[in-house]
């Protein structure tokens, strides 16, 4: 790690730090100079925050393939050159006499907010966004909890850019089988992938594959969603009336409020009805959230929190006070409210609860353990290992936690996995050189979305011309939407900068006018923007018949079936 916090360091003569194999420093007061000015200029724009050392290397690097084994002096003027300076005008229409145009690899939030900011910062460019289903939207549509609906109103904002007569939206094709993904480089000026993330992370621990019981909580989430992938999932929560969630983020805070809440609340939402049947035939009555680290640790947010505490005829299991901080007083807000809320609990007495759940700490799973008898196939137990807090500051949010010799083992019958997605590589990805990280599972790119090369030298990199990325494929899958619309915004920033200052892109082309004939002469069907128009109708006249706002379709031949 660096020796002194970037925030303490004085500028000193010329603004000059050396750099060398990260035990010296970097020169980011000039970076955070940038920074300021980025967000003065353009509010909605975010650079990375800038008191991660590491991070600005990186960015440092990728703009200029300089090189960690060997020591550098970087100036002001040079971070200053490096930085994407967007503009808050539109840029040149053409070069060569054509538009800009661009291809997107995704239709969720970042797909449509890149586009969005793009199309909004280069006049007349024209965006193709391709998506493997028959539908848009991705993550809004299959991965937000039925129960939230706002959440959703970013839908009527992609709705808005989808609108535009220089958009054209291609669903129901496979990047990377369907169609080569080296096929794009020469029909296009810039490729922005923004595929999100298809998998989830897994435990990798004994039993984790071969007892049933287990499942992951993005699959149970594709499921209730809708998702065609998930649609057969057929989860058995009438198997026990204990259920574990492995996790203690969002998403597990989404999928213990599904298994508590009353279903009958649930099907005035657009759940899927394979869902609903399944949950009213549910015997789970608690649920027990195990997490690797303390209180003050949550991954989740205080609302998600709240809203479980808030659930009715559900009670809250109290946690150990020797875990929550005595004096809350010189905590910040967030601390501060966080641990009220834990304290205080539910208003539902375990008495009068029909169901409850609990947080439980400071437990990091260690086997699945497979049930007796005739249930020598299924899950029968969960064994977890203890864990300490590591330091000082058991409540700091980054606090660490190790291994203890002390076991504790619950037994249940169900489980869910939820300890993150992960993004996977497109196929043909290496082909063209695009270094795709498996262990992250990210697209290595220079933190404002340009894609870098893989290392030809030592630690040297280099962008890789018209190629971005945005969402969970450029930082990795964390945060909200409004995370990824900053995000996106950064990259679509970049690009924009890179299209002024005359940086090199891709041959260009004519996108989908060319990429039409090729696509149709394999006797692929595709699905245009007018297209789901009527698939959305469809299910939206289903939903009606039900009570709710829509019943989503959940196979795509039936989405298609709409069209004929």
């Amino acid at each position: 790690m660096f020796e002194t916090p970037l925030r303490d360091k004085q500028p000193g003569e010329n603004d000059r730090y050396a750099l060398k194999n990260n035990k010296e420093w970097i020169c980011c007061s000039a970076m955070q100079d940038r920074a300021n000015l980025l967000r003065a200029k353009a509010p909605r724009f975010h650079p990375p925050p800038m008191n991660n050392a590491l991070a600005a290397f990186h960015i440092y690097r990728g703009c200029t393939g300089i090189s960690t084994s060997a020591v550098r002096s970087v100036t002001k003027e040079q971070w200053m050159k490096n930085v994407p300076q967007p503009r808050r005008y539109q840029s040149q229409i053409t070069r060569d006499g054509r538009p800009f145009r661009m291809a997107v690899l995704g239709s969720g939030p970042a797909g449509f907010y890149s586009a969005y900011k793009v199309m909004q910062g280069i006049r007349n460019a024209v965006v193709d966004m391709y998506e493997h289903l028959p539908v848009p939207f991705g993550l809004v549509r299959y991965g937000v909890a039925p129960d939230h609906p706002e959440v959703k109103n970013c839908e009527e904002k992609f709705a808005e850019v989808a609108s535009s007569p220089n958009f054209n939206f291609i669903g129901n094709i496979k990047v990377g089988q369907d169609v080569l993904l080296k096929s794009f480089m020469s029909h296009y000026d810039a490729i922005l992938f923004a595929y999100g993330a298809s998998k989830d992370r897994k435990l990798g621990i004994l039993g984790e594959d071969k007892l049933g019981g287990i499942y992951s909580a993005r699959d149970f989430v594709g499921w209730y969603n809708g998702l065609p992938e998930f649609s057969n999932l057929a989860p058995q929560l009438d198997v026990s009336d204990t259920a574990v969630v492995i996790g203690q983020g969002n998403v597990a805070m989404d999928v213990t409020r599904t298994l508590l809440k009353d279903v009958d609340t649930l099907r005035k939402t657009d759940m899927s009805e394979h869902a609903l049947a399944t949950l009213s035939k549910s015997k789970v009555k608690r649920v027990r959230v195990v997490g690797r680290r303390g209180p003050m640790q949550l991954a989740c947010t205080i609302k998600e929190v709240r809203e479980l505490m808030r659930l009715p005829a559900v009670a809250f299991e109290p946690i150990d006070r020797n875990l929550l901080p005595l004096d809350i007083s010189t905590f910040p807000r967030t601390a501060n409210r966080l641990t009220k809320l834990l304290q205080e609990g539910s208003p539902v007495s375990a008495i009068d609860a029909k169901k409850s759940w609990a947080f439980d700490f400071l437990l990091s799973p260690n086997q699945f353990l497979p049930g007796s008898g005739p249930n020598a196939s299924h899950l029968g137990s969960i064994e977890f290992a203890r864990t300490k807090i590591m330091g000082v500051d058991a409540f700091s949010p980054s606090a660490k936690v190790k291994l203890t010799a002390d076991h504790e083992s619950i037994p249940t019958s169900l489980a869910f996995r939820s300890i993150g997605y992960q993004s996977e590589a497109l196929p043909g990805m290496s082909e063209l050189g695009i270094d795709f990280d498996d262990k992250r599972g990210i697209i290595t790119n220079d933190y404002f979305g340009r894609l870098v090369a893989p290392m030809q030298e030592p630690d040297a990199a280099r962008p890789m011309p018209g190629m971005y990325c945005a969402g969970w494929v450029k930082r990795g899958p964390a945060g909200v939407i409004a995370n990824t619309m900053e995000d996106s915004f950064a990259t679509a920033e970049a690009l924009i900068a890179d299209w002024n200052n005359g940086t090199s892109f891709l041959t260009g082309g004519d996108g989908w006018d060319s990429m039409r004939s090729e696509i149709l002469t394999k006797g692929l069907r595709t699905v245009s923007w007018k297209d789901w128009l009527k698939i959305d109708s469809a299910e939206r006249a289903r939903g009606k018949l039900l009570g709710k706002e829509r019943e989503k379709f959940t196979d795509a031949k039936d989405m298609l079936g709409v069209l004929d």
